[in-house]
């Protein structure tokens, strides 16, 4: 699940070469703003099913935020705003668990570090599986349920996908994982 036009370009080149079996590509209905390159990191290591896209400092690690496809720009919102209050944040984008999955112990860690137990995941869908990268003391904002219709905007916020839900879990977490 791309979270932008600069994803969804390394998507379909990883695509392309994969020899292995089938791949496929998920995309949102939704627009999604193609991330400042400048501010992020380059989309060169979707192929690696995650990296790390932005951080705010290079202290310690308060916590991490995981998304994947239109949650990414939501995550990443949520984590400038953290770090205005003082928190070292990371935001990762995992496109592809299947890609991360087979990446080396050293490379998983260095995305997703051990010490740091505080992590939120946010997926506009099913939680099961993300369970696998926040931990015991982590936390998913994602939605178990099928059936709503309604404009995105309006699901969006009806389900907790929100800066504010976000910011929320995070500092539940952030206590949790002391």
């Amino acid at each position: 699940r791309p979270a932008d036009a600069n994803e969804t370009s390394a998507a379909w080149l990883a695509a392309l070469k994969n020899t292995d079996g089938p791949t496929a590509l998920v995309f949102t209905r939704q627009k999604v703003p193609t991330l400042d390159r400048n501010e992020c990191a380059s989309s060169d290591n979707v192929s690696l099913g995650a990296y790390v896209l932005w951080q705010s400092n290079d202290k310690d690690l308060d916590i991490i935020l995981i998304a994947s496809g239109s949650e990414v720009p939501l995550a990443l919102e949520a984590a400038k705003e953290l770090a205005k209050d003082g928190k070292a944040v990371r935001v990762v984008s995992m496109p592809s668990w299947e890609l991360f999955e087979k990446q080396s112990k050293e490379y998983k860690n260095s995305v997703l570090p051990a010490v740091v137990e505080a992590r939120v995941a946010i997926e506009a869908g099913v939680t099961l599986g993300w369970e696998r990268y926040v931990g015991q003391k982590g936390a998913i904002v994602g939605v178990d349920r099928f059936g709503a219709s309604a404009p995105a905007n309006v699901l969006f916020e009806k389900y907790g996908f929100t800066i504010e839900n976000i910011i929320s879990n995070a500092y539940a977490v952030l206590e949790e994982a002391k």
